[in-house]
């Protein structure tokens, strides 16, 4: 399970250090993908599997199935750590998360998320004024 907040920068080379503590769950490989929110989500190999698993059952024939299953295996990459620990992210995924220099990356259960810091901390600050409706919401699934 993944879990925390670290604070971190992308190099000039688009590489991207992971924290200590996610690296002996994910092994040498694990695939990065455009995630929800303008950030990018980070999965292990198995993680992976069942997440593909479960879109191959969502019908092609809707709109929204074909547009979610596109927008996330399209942007989907397998990235390999080096010996100091690093990512090497692909230009299109730090395009689209805005990654240029600082970021943070999240701790989420069953994957982690990479974000630009001031996404990060606009994110955060709006939610946070809204977290006890949002927790009033999730009532409703046994939480």
């Amino acid at each position: 399970m993944f879990m925390g907040e670290y604070q971190h920068s992308v190099d000039a080379k688009g590489r991207l250090i992971v924290p200590a503590k996610f690296r002996e769950q994910l092994g040498e490989n694990f695939v990065i993908t455009r995630g929800l929110d303008q950030c990018l989500f980070g999965y292990t190999m198995d993680e992976w599997q069942k997440i593909e698993e479960k879109l191959k059952e969502l019908p092609v024939t809707k709109k929204d199935a074909r547009a979610f299953t596109r927008f996330f295996f399209s942007g989907a990459t397998e990235v390999e750590l080096d010996k100091q620990g690093r990512v090497n992210i692909p230009s299109t995924l730090l395009t689209y998360a805005k990654l240029d220099k600082e970021c943070v990356i999240l701790g989420v259960s069953n994957r982690f998320e990479i974000w630009s810091k001031d996404a990060w901390e606009e994110y955060f600050t709006a939610s946070e004024d809204s977290f006890n409706d949002i927790a009033e919401n999730l009532a409703d699934f046994d939480f």
